[in-house]
């Protein structure tokens, strides 16, 4: 068993970091490069700005390497829930940007020729007890009338096509959700970035970040540099040198686990559908099809800041 990022062990590490010091003078300086620190970087290099990108670790180190690889679109939340906690207008405009974030990312794939497996298969929203299929329904139909009427309810004779179990009651299928290998997206996107002109620093956590004459000074274990700008796109992963933005996250344990590649019968057998597939309980787990065809199953761990594969026979504390 290998206790590694599938992602990352299966995609070709960006290899146009520099090796030399941080240092210089730039435009924007953004530190995190998974996905949003990425494309920070890569839209303001191809609008001509001199941008730095400064990552901790490697890039799409963090979360944005270690998840279960689906672009979905909709929200946890029933829209009826989004419309009565914001209002029909905003609720509407928040459902839209789940939809346009994975338009936007299939845009750069095919703009940046990232070969990263993109593909748009849909996702299903499974029913896990008898009595979470009314309420998906109505979900499924608030859905269809309001903002997306191609949105489907599959009944559980339906979902035998689209798996070998009848551990499930029914699901809603949203077509217009997608799937990607997150680690060569990423890889990607360094490339792209690093292509258009941002430089790139890799294994460089920022220890210090100062006011100075002209903007800022971000300091790193191998040198400084100075910047007009900075992007903070760290996440979870938020040091204390940023302790006014990491006392506002709440970190949350997540695991994804992959199998060995299936042979074609046993994909017939067990997930011919090859959507994303994701249950209905309250601590949910997903599943989907790597483009190998192993099984990649995650969900939430613990709540717990703690993750790693001895958490189970350590006490948290």
């Amino acid at each position: 068993m290998k206790f590694a990022s599938y992602w990352h062990d299966t995609s070709v590490p960006f290899a146009g970091a520099m090796v030399a010091p941080v240092s210089g003078d730039f435009e924007v300086a953004v530190i995190g490069a998974g996905f949003t620190g990425l494309n920070a970087a890569r839209m303001l290099a191809k609008s001509g700005v001199k941008v730095a990108l400064i990552e901790a670790e490697h890039v799409g180190y963090g979360a944005s390497g270690r998840n279960g690889g689906h672009l979905n679109s909709g929200h946890f939340a029933s829209f009826g829930a989004a419309k009565a906690q914001f209002g029909d207008s905003q609720a509407r405009r928040l459902w839209r940007a789940y939809d346009d974030s994975i338009d936007m990312i299939e845009a750069i794939i095919e703009e940046e020729k990232i070969e990263c497996s993109f593909r748009r298969g849909g996702k299903l929203k499974l029913a896990s007890k008898p009595s979470h299929v009314k309420g998906l329904q109505a979900m499924c139909e608030e859905i269809r009338r309001e903002v997306d009427p191609s949105v489907e309810w599959l009944s559980r004779q339906d979902l035998r096509k689209e798996l070998g179990s009848d551990a499930f009651h029914g699901a809603v299928l949203c077509p217009k959700s997608a799937m990607m290998h997150m680690g060569r997206y990423a890889n990607g996107m360094a490339q792209a970035a690093h292509r258009h002109g941002a430089t790139i620093w890799e294994h460089n956590p920022v220890t210090a970040c100062e006011r100075v004459s002209n903007g800022w000074r971000l300091t790193t274990p191998t040198g400084s540099l100075t910047t007009r700008q900075v992007i903070l796109a760290t996440d979870a992963y938020t040091t204390e040198t940023f302790g006014y933005f990491r006392r506002r996250i709440m970190p949350i344990a997540s695991f994804i686990i992959a199998t060995r590649p299936l042979t074609s019968e046993e994909v017939a057998a067990t997930i011919p559908g090859n959507r994303n597939y994701t249950n209905s309980l309250n601590i949910a787990n997903y599943f989907r099809l790597t483009p190998d065809n192993r099984m990649l199953f995650g969900g939430r761990a613990r709540f717990s800041a703690v993750s790693n594969q001895k958490t189970d026979v350590r006490p948290i504390v």
